[in-house]
């Protein structure tokens, strides 16, 4: 059994109508001149307003830095650390999706132990304190807000860095479900699917922990049944809800498993072709489970035979334990199995690979890399990066350049 060594570091406040009480934490965890890191996206939507104005009747006073996008990079870094440096702050809040929380980690570690983001590449380099944080996640996708890793893409390089510190977990994360509504429907859709991925990726990593394993497990249980739910109905809460916990669970997941050859191949796509991360996703977790699977398919089995339970939604803000069968949903609650012959004893791989693809196909995500605009001669390239990948080291079948060209040239076209 793997060794491990588990202690949650943030406080997790879940629920509708939860976002209202982030004065009163933030209070409670003495802030108060505080920055909040939120996307323009965020700005436009009123939700950097009203947490200025929850926090500015706790007495907190607030600044707001924006200036960067989906894929945070070490130039938005330093902006961001320039920005906040005379301000004196005392805490920070990351609102928004994982650009948000990897963007308010990393102006962090600068803030507090100085240097450059390229520094902290790795666990455990900070030297001195970190400012207290507050994560508000907007998408169900990331998991940032319970990992202690930012991810951070080297601008000259496109190269990812993650940088972890137990200083850099949140000190709590607010799980608002009401917040994720105003989401367009291709984020719910390619945000909905990197959560599934990381559920998937975390199951079968060769890190995984009996820890990692409850909460990959947990993780599906609530994202599986609800992701069609949300992209058919969006103003669906408790399918909401059920998508954010599930995204924090996958979160936790990877924070004590890592992810796999999925996630090497994604990043150079959206390095070099600035592809949403949930569609590059999309577009290498099928291809990664196929391949995978004469090494641990029966972990992959585990996973279908869970997927054959639904989890039955209850009113309010919470949901229920309760499970019900394919057979027992109602016609508009019911999901097609995509094609997947679950009782395929020899083929668990293939029949995850389906139900993923069925996924894509209902999330309207792209199917190929020609689809996406990536030239053909590119993929010995993008391989070469796909192998030097952090995550590919933890993958449960031996990954290098020669199975991450094998991997693209399967996902080049249909």
């Amino acid at each position: 059994m793997q060794p491990f060594d588990f202690q949650s570091r943030t406080r997790l406040v879940f629920g509708e109508g939860s976002f209202e009480q982030v004065g009163a934490l933030a209070r409670e965890l003495g802030f108060k001149r505080t920055l909040i890191v939120a996307d323009k996206g965020i700005l436009a939507c009123g939700y950097a307003g009203e947490a200025s104005k929850l926090l500015a009747e706790s007495g907190i006073t607030l600044f707001t830095f924006h200036d960067f996008d989906s894929n945070p990079n070490t130039l938005m870094i330093e902006a961001g650390r320039e920005f906040a440096a005379p301000l004196e702050i005392d805490s920070i809040i990351g609102l928004g999706g994982g650009s948000s929380m990897d963007t308010a980690k990393a102006i962090n570690f600068l803030l507090t132990n100085g240097g450059a983001i390229e520094d902290y590449r790795g666990y455990g380099k900070a030297r001195a304190p970190m400012l207290p944080m507050i994560g508000v996640p907007t998408t169900s996708g990331t998991g940032s807000e319970a990992q202690s890793y930012a991810l951070i893409s080297d601008a000259g390089t496109h190269v990812k860095m993650a940088c972890g510190d137990p200083g850099a977990a949140f000190k709590v994360a607010i799980l608002d479900p009401r917040l994720t509504v105003t989401q367009p429907p291709s984020v719910t859709a390619a945000a909905g699917f990197d959560a599934i991925s990381h559920a998937v990726e975390t199951y079968v990593t060769k890190t995984r922990t009996p820890t990692s394993e409850k909460f990959s497990l947990e993780a599906w249980r609530l994202l599986e049944p609800n992701y069609e739910r949300v992209i058919r109905n969006p103003s669906d809460l408790d399918a909401r809800g059920a998508m954010q916990l599930g995204a924090y669970w996958a979160g936790l997941a990877i924070e004590n498993s890592m992810l796999g050859a999925a996630h090497a191949c994604a990043n150079p796509l959206t390095a070099n072709y600035n592809t949403e991360h949930g569609v590059a996703i999309g577009l290498m977790l099928p291809r990664v489970v196929r391949w995978n699977g004469p090494v641990v398919g029966e972990r992959y089995r585990e996973l279908l035979e869970l997927e054959n339970e639904f989890v039955r939604p209850s009113g309010g803000s919470s949901y229920s334990t309760d499970r019900i069968t394919r057979d027992e949903l109602p016609p508009e609650g019911r999901t097609t199995n995509g094609g997947i012959n679950s009782g395929d004893e020899s083929h668990p791989g293939e029949a995850l690979a389906n139900r993923l693809e069925h996924f894509i196909r209902a999330g309207g995500l792209p199917r190929d890399l020609k689809s996406v605009g990536v030239p053909e001669g590119d993929l010995p390239r993008l391989a070469a990066e796909a192998a030097s990948q952090w995550t590919g080291q933890h993958n449960p079948r031996e990954f290098g350049e020669a199975e991450a060209l094998q991997l693209y040239k399967c996902a080049y076209e249909i």
